[in-house]
């Protein structure tokens, strides 16, 4: 069965301007590899979503916040000053330089691609949805930071639960950086499993994501933190999965998965140090696909993360082809450095999978 991959030209709006990581070719650069290397036909169906209305909006962020960035994005897309204060919305590394994009535009249709995903799976269109562009899980309802203004993983587990009636939604983050928005939206529900994948925080922005980070009141033991070594690579990984999220998915047994997160756990990326290689993003999608069988296959991946661009587009299009199971070889973009061929950091690996099994122990069975 084909997948559904939600993707629209106006997403390149989604541009901090010249001399900042995050610039809007991305969403240039990834769909012309996509067509060069994989052909629609049986394989998958490119659909347009519509951006986010004001409405969608509030499932998730404060009416000021909305406001004040509609406002600031569309002034500085304009060239304009705006007299509000940016520091109470926004973080530094959010200011845009130069000419921006229509960043609050493309934002909205962040959210509205979201909102699709959701309505497709449900309606049993589509078991499986790939977003292009999105995963801002760094925003929270009222404060933007990490380049992220909208979080449109938050908004659909949100409209699940809210919208379709979904009672337990699982969302897996392997983006490199600790998801701290979309942490803070379910740190007390324990209607959502929330498994982050990410560098280790003492070591890469935000600084949150310890394993003794693990929800409060209802939401105590739903919030799981694995703070990966600098350089954990393939093999710390499918440890990870085989030990942390394989177990704690057949125990919870979530109605559908969300996972998000791009390329930047790869050892090139410019911002991040972790040491996965090309096959290992395919080893991620393939063990989102397996997890999913607990939830008849039902899956939204939303991927937009990576800040090196010769990379960035094997490792999404290898996240794909193993959600969807696509045989396509993907080659490794660059050669694999001598401290990368072994993965150094299993054995640390392993010291963090029984921290956090300590800490959970508690809250799972299959960890008790």
């Amino acid at each position: 069965m084909a997948i559904a991959i939600l993707y629209r030209e106006e997403l390149k709006e989604y541009d901090f301007g010249p001399g900042h990581p995050f610039r809007g070719d991305r969403y240039e650069i990834f769909p012309t590899f996509l067509k060069e290397n994989l052909a629609q036909d049986d394989n998958y169906r490119i659909l347009e979503a519509d951006q986010a209305t004001d409405e969608d909006l509030l499932l998730i962020c404060n009416r000021d916040y909305i406001d004040f960035t509609r406002d600031y994005f569309k002034a500085a897309n304009l060239g304009l000053r705006h007299p509000g204060n940016f520091s109470q919305y926004y973080s530094g590394d959010n200011i845009p330089r130069g000419k921006p994009g229509k960043l609050e535009e493309a934002a909205r249709l962040m959210i509205g691609q979201a909102k699709m995903a959701v309505d497709l799976t449900q309606s049993g269109k589509y078991k499986k949805v790939v977003c292009i562009g999105g995963n801002m899980h760094h925003a929270r309802p009222g404060y933007g930071e990490g380049f992220c203004i909208y979080n449109d993983n938050a908004f659909a587990a949100k409209y699940l639960m809210e919208r379709h009636g979904i009672k337990r939604v699982l969302i897996l983050d392997t983006d490199a950086h600790q998801g701290n928005g979309t942490c803070e939206y379910f740190y007390s529900d324990s209607r959502v499993l929330f498994i982050d994948l990410h560098q280790d925080p003492s070591t890469l922005y935000p600084g949150t994501g310890f394993a003794e980070e693990v929800g409060k009141e209802p939401g105590k033991g739903y919030t799981v933190n694995v703070p990966m070594p600098v350089y954990a690579g393939y093999d710390s990984y499918r440890l990870v999965f085989e030990e942390i999220v394989q177990p704690l998915s057949q125990e919870f047994k979530p109605q559908i998965i969300i996972r998000n997160g791009g390329s930047d756990p790869h050892f090139a990326d410019e911002l991040t140090n972790l040491g996965l290689p090309v096959k290992g993003f395919r080893m991620i999608g393939e063990e989102a696909r397996e997890i999913a069988e607990v939830c008849q296959g039902k899956e939204i991946d939303i991927i937009g993360s990576g800040y090196n661009k010769e990379v960035l587009p094997y490792a999404w299009l290898a996240l794909i082809a193993g959600l969807a199971d696509f045989k396509i070889e993907l080659e490794e973009p660059f050669p694999i450095p001598q401290r990368f061929r072994r993965d150094l950091s299993f054995e640390a690996t392993k010291g963090v999978i029984e921290q956090v099994k300590r800490c959970l122990k508690d809250y799972w069975k299959c960890f008790g």
